[in-house]
């Protein structure tokens, strides 16, 4: 469980690295980007090795990146760029 829980943190701090690579104008501080990486990433590792069981080391940690990157995409604030649309009365 402790290399899982590990395992988990690590990769969710790659994927908020990632986004805030990606998508730096569109996220809000690093620090908030990074702990929710690496906060989700672990709670989705617990989830999904609750749901799981013990020895799916694997799946414990595609749970993790799942439910991190889920977690990671609610901090999207939407672009610049808007189209409007015309609601004609």
């Amino acid at each position: 469980m402790q290399w899982e829980a590990i395992g988990s943190i690590l990769l969710g701090l790659a994927l908020a690295w990632l986004a805030d690579r990606q998508l730096a104008d569109r996220l809000p501080e690093r620090r908030v980007v990074f702990l929710t990486g690496a906060f989700g990433a672990l709670f989705g590792g617990y989830v999904t090795h609750v749901a799981l069981g013990p020895g799916q080391f694997l799946g414990t940690l595609v749970g993790a990146v799942l439910i991190g990157a889920v977690l990671l995409s609610l901090l999207l604030r939407p672009s610049g760029r808007r189209l409007r649309r015309a609601i004609p009365f």
